[in-house]
């Protein structure tokens, strides 16, 4: 199976169809009047799709098992077809299409075996997903073209002592959101630099400027103290998620001070300096956080 221990929990909905098309008028009349031999058709349909629900992940060798929190399975009947719709619901990192789809096909099948005996021209067809919602999908800008500065502030790898990393993950993170790195910068932990590198790229309307380093909880990691007068205003939000889900990864991530804010209409981030805390830090916030501009592109209007 995918790796998916980067995501995160969502509500996620997904509704498919299947189209059961019988020979003749006598077989829908059996129906709709329990008149069926093997029994009520709709309900131990329906059951044997609530049943192929739940086991979808013992099918199909590449699904994951998730908590399945609502399943629900209707009819519709067109002239001869019988139309089916089984929706699921979850909150949880993945999608829920194939199990909305294996269940409609089951009950489909059951459909079929349950009216064989009094129909032998019956016809399974039109199996196909209807709607998702969850996920990327639900993350998607209007017409906005954002730019980023990112900023790694360490005094070793300013000096040429290390290499960084934390920038470059920050820097793939936001090419796969269609974010324009506009500025990419190596600084020492000095707070004067920090702060006339904000005030430069908050005058030139930079969408985000996003710091890695100088978050913890040595004297001389400067960042957040550097940042924080400078902030119009702070989105506990954006920190609260980052070190909930650095926290479900890592003890160490309590001890990090992430920051979060705004700068005129700039996005102002300050994340952890190692490579898994600043790469952990972007999969927690993003794509999420970029509904932000849609806001403040409305507020505009």
């Amino acid at each position: 199976m995918i790796d998916i221990t980067h995501k995160s929990n969502s509500y996620r909905m997904a509704t498919a169809q299947a189209r059961v098309t019988v020979s003749k008028q006598e077989t829908i009349s059996a129906i709709e009047n329990d008149k069926v031999p093997k029994g009520n058709v709709f309900e131990m349909s329906r059951a044997a799709g609530l049943l192929a629900v739940k086991r979808t992940p013992e099918i199909l060798p590449d699904c994951h098992p998730l908590p399945i929190e609502f399943t629900g399975i209707t009819y519709e009947i067109e002239r001869l077809d019988i139309i089916i719709s089984c929706t699921i619901k979850t909150i949880y990192k993945t999608g829920v299409e194939v199990e909305a789809m294996h269940g409609a096909s089951v009950v489909a099948l059951n459909l079929y075996d349950m009216l064989k005996p009094i129909d032998k021209g019956i016809e399974i067809n039109n199996i196909k997903l209807l709607s998702k919602k969850g996920g990327k999908s639900d993350y998607k800008l209007k017409n906005i073209n954002l730019t980023a500065a990112v900023i790694v502030c360490s005094d070793s790898i300013s000096r040429g002592d290390k290499e960084d990393r934390a920038g470059k993950e920050i820097m793939k993170n936001l090419k796969t959101h269609h974010v324009l790195v506009k500025d990419y910068t190596i600084i020492p932990d000095n707070m004067d630099i920090i702060r006339e590198k904000l005030k430069e790229h908050g005058a030139n309307g930079t969408s985000m400027v996003i710091y890695t380093g100088g978050t913890g909880l040595s004297p001389r990691d400067l960042t957040p103290e550097a940042l924080a007068p400078l902030l119009d205003n702070t989105i506990p939000g954006i920190e609260e998620t980052i070190r909930r889900y650095g926290q479900e990864r890592t003890g160490y991530a309590m001890l990090s001070r992430s920051v979060a804010g705004m700068i005129g209409n700039t996005l102002v981030l300050a994340l952890p300096g190692s490579t898994a805390g600043a790469r952990e830090s972007m999969q927690a916030v993003f794509p999420a956080v970029l509904h932000l501009f849609d806001i403040i592109k409305g507020s505009r209007h």
